[in-house]
């Protein structure tokens, strides 16, 4: 801990607004664990031990991706500023959902209405275009990329058959939106199986690891 204080915890009730609460986790047993730091691209890593580690994906949609589309969409000028927007939007005016396409939800392969089935996909309407603000389109960015960095994740854990998905990196910096959403993504299509851990100063992380191992060659 820093400070006698945990630099782990996990969401309970992600989905709830007033349920939804912070939860102080204890690494005490930490590995094996599945990082991923999600910076301008993201980098997934396999860790079984301390110095037992191995990078097994990762891709160039980060949080750089978020912030550049919504720069070229939105006109906004800080992440800090897109982030606001995003605050405000609504994704479900950009995204085409599952009970768009079928009325409800998906029954025969478990999907719920308000699952995204493409996201931007009701922006092929000029109708629905001249709906959309560009807080709307802020929500539905930060969406579309947080949602695919979850269903990677997931499927990486489930690869790697480990339980434990730390996320760390700058994008999360007071993005609660994001970290709602994979805490929610992860528990939710894993039937409890996983589970999102995060840490409080989550983006320094990197270079602490980087500097941890550069006293270690020295």
């Amino acid at each position: 801990g820093f400070n006698g204080q945990s630099q782990c915890f996990y969401l309970e009730n992600p989905k709830d607004p007033e349920r939804c609460q912070k939860i102080p986790y204890t690494l005490q047993n930490p590995y094996p664990l599945l990082l991923v730091n999600i910076g301008s691209g993201v980098s997934i890593l396999a860790v079984y031990s301390q110095t037992d580690f191995k990078r097994i994906s990762g891709t160039s949609l980060g949080g750089g991706t978020f912030f550049g589309l919504c720069c070229l969409l939105t006109g906004c000028s800080t992440f800090e500023e897109a982030l606001e927007m995003a605050a405000l939007g609504d994704s479900t005016k950009v995204d085409k959902l599952v009970r768009d396409i079928y009325g409800g939800d998906y029954e025969r392969f478990g999907l719920p209405g308000y699952a995204v089935a493409s996201s931007f996909g009701n922006m092929m309407s000029k109708e629905r275009r001249d709906l959309a603000s560009k807080e709307d389109l802020a929500r539905a960015t930060l969406i579309t990329i947080t949602n695919n960095i979850g269903s990677l994740a997931r499927m990486c854990a489930v690869n790697e058959n480990i339980s434990r998905v730390v996320f760390v990196g700058n994008f999360l910096r007071i993005n609660t939106i994001s970290i709602k959403l994979l805490a929610y993504a992860l528990d939710y299509w894993s039937k409890g199986q996983l589970k999102a851990l995060f840490l409080e100063h989550e983006g320094y992380f990197g270079a602490v690891g980087a500097l941890l191992e550069l006293l270690n060659t020295t």
